[in-house]
């Protein structure tokens, strides 16, 4: 027998497409710090005060939610 679905066509914008993104370099940027800041509180608070550690990856999770907030604007 012959099968007759096929597959839905889907509609979506080009991920490859990073003209219509404007905050994609900020937002690169953003991540950068974040993940500096997390490899930086993780060293703190593994070889050294705990709560200076955790105030420090605390403090690198608001550029994370900076990041996601310019995400959900695009």
């Amino acid at each position: 027998m012959e099968q007759t679905t096929s597959n839905p066509i889907r509609h979506r914008r080009e991920e490859n497409d990073k003209s219509q993104d404007r905050f994609f370099k900020l937002r690169n940027i953003l991540n950068i710090i974040f993940m500096i800041g997390a490899v930086v509180g993780l060293v703190f608070f593994f070889f050294s005060d705990k709560t200076i550690g955790t105030v420090i990856i605390l403090a690198s999770m608001v550029f994370k939610m900076a990041e996601c907030c310019f995400r959900f604007i695009r």
